[in-house]
């Protein structure tokens, strides 16, 4: 099991200088997701001061671009790190889709496997296959001359992976990509009970194995040896747990675990931007299965016994926060990465 950091919006320069400090340290690699910045450039920088580390989007707004324009990159990312860069990509909501980058938000799930299938038919025609041949409802690819293909080199087998939090979504990772993107507000039951099973009948249509698809799990760790040391972590958990449970895609989740109408509760604070009411909403028993708090001694066991056979990566999600605040927690963290990775 890889032990991967979430990576925040940070200049070239600071993800170089973490990056550097994350090789030296025993970490797998860095996910970058894509929200106030776009990834690629954080990544390069990244690859150049850490040529070990593992590189991945987690995710990149798909719809926004051209299939051709993402297959680009990753060919390009997948070069120059040596193959250390798998593309992760995610649907993103209408809102964003639509008002923030005037884009076109269809059905997610069936506009991702075209989506998906268009990318895999550029890099094809990248590895010299065959003609760019990809007609689908949303996208249509057919011209490609030599002088605008990319040269070939020797790390052309990209992953690709997607993000998905309900059965559709799950089903097209199941048929189509190499790995799926867990939402970081998941409980094991969710992954035991929707994920894998909609993930093996989506592998099931085109007969693949669904133990070739890699799960890879952000995880709201909460590591401290009091309450005290704790409470910020628990206070990002808790206000993120509230924020994605508020919203309609999330909230079977809650049903699921027998907390019936919350999701209606937490909305109503949500939009009177009471905060603090959100919060106390969040009790014990439900951070302990959306997060997972932990003395510092024990996380990484922690970790290998609730995501050991599942996850093939877990990606510490508030840790970059942690070290930064702390910087005595660097060597804490390289401990538990080191102790999973092991494992």
């Amino acid at each position: 099991m890889e032990f991967d950091i979430m990576a925040r919006a940070s200049t070239w320069a600071d993800a170089a200088e973490l990056a550097q400090r994350l090789e030296g340290a025993g970490y797998s690699g860095m996910l970058m997701t894509e929200g106030s910045q776009v990834p690629w450039m954080v990544i390069a920088a990244a690859a150049m001061a850490a040529p070990k580390l593992h590189f991945s989007t987690g995710i990149a707004v798909a719809f926004p671009r051209s299939p051709m324009m993402s297959a680009q990159i990753a060919w390009e990312l997948a070069r120059n790190t040596q193959g250390r860069f798998r593309l992760g990509l995610g649907s993103q909501v209408k809102a964003h889709i639509t008002r923030r980058y005037a884009s076109q938000f269809d059905r997610p799930a069936p506009q991702m496997k075209d989506y998906l299938q268009a990318v895999r038919a550029c890099l094809k025609a990248f590895r010299r296959e065959g003609p760019l041949e990809h007609e689908g409802p949303y996208y249509n690819l057919s011209l490609l001359p030599e002088q605008w293909t990319p040269s070939g080199h020797d790390y052309e087998d990209i992953k690709l992976d997607i993000s998905a939090v309900g059965p559709y979504m799950t089903k097209v990772a199941g048929e189509l990509a190499d790995g799926i993107h867990v939402h970081p507000m998941h409980s094991m039951p969710y992954i035991a009970n929707r994920v894998l099973p909609n993930l093996a009948e989506g592998a099931a249509r085109v007969g693949r194995d669904p133990a070739e698809i890699d799960l890879i799990v952000p995880v709201m760790a909460i590591p401290g040896d009091s309450a005290e040391e704790q409470a910020t972590a628990t206070l990002k958990a808790k206000t993120q747990i509230g924020f994605y449970g508020a919203t309609p895609n999330y909230a079977f989740q809650f049903d699921d675990l027998g907390y019936d109408g919350m999701r209606d509760k937490l909305r109503v604070h949500l939009k009177s931007g009471d905060t603090e009411a959100l919060v106390a909403l969040i009790d014990d028993e439900m951070l302990n299965h959306f997060a997972l708090p932990a003395r510092w001694d024990d996380m990484a066991d922690k970790l290998i016994a609730r995501y050991k056979g599942t996850a093939a990566r877990v990606v510490m999600y508030h840790a970059e926060e942690s070290i930064r605040e702390h910087p005595d927690n660097f060597g804490k963290w390289s401990e538990i990465a080191r102790a999973v990775r092991a494992a």
